[in-house]
C-alpha cells in the first residue's frame, strides 16, 4: 500500500484532526491488539508453559477477575494505540506546516 502524499495527508488530517481522538476505528484496532495479547496470556497459562503461573491461577485467582484484567489490558491498549496514532499524524501534520511556512518565507 503506497503512502499517501503530503498534500493528501494535509487535506485529510485538517478535516480529521479534532475528531480522530474520539474515533471508533483506531480504538477498535487497539482493542483487537489488546485482546490478542490477552489471548496469548491465556494460551501461555492454559497450555502449561509456565507452571507457577498455572498453579497461582488455579489456586487463588477467580476466572472472573482474570477476564476482567484481560479486558482492562485490552481497553488500555486501545486507548494507548489511538493516542499514539493521533500523535504520529499530528507530528507529520506539524512538520508539513513547518515546511510550508519555511518555503513561503524564502
Amino acid at each position: 500500500m503506497p503512502r499517501e502524499t503530503d498534500a493528501d495527508f494535509f487535506k485529510r488530517w485538517t478535516d480529521q484532526r479534532h475528531t480522530y481522538k474520539h474515533a471508533a476505528r483506531p480504538f477498535l484496532i487497539g482493542l483487537s491488539s489488546g485482546f490478542a495479547i490477552g489471548i496469548a496470556i491465556l494460551l501461555t497459562i492454559y497450555l502449561g508453559w509456565y507452571q507457577r503461573a498455572n498453579m497461582e491461577l488455579n489456586s487463588s485467582l477467580s476466572p472472573f477477575l482474570f477476564l476482567l484484567a484481560i479486558m482492562g489490558i485490552a481497553v488500555f491498549m486501545a486507548f494507548i494505540y489511538r493516542n499514539y496514532q493521533w500523535e504520529q499524524n499530528e507530528q507529520r501534520f506539524l512538520s508539513i506546516v513547518a515546511r510550508k511556512k519555511q518555503t513561503k518565507n524564502t
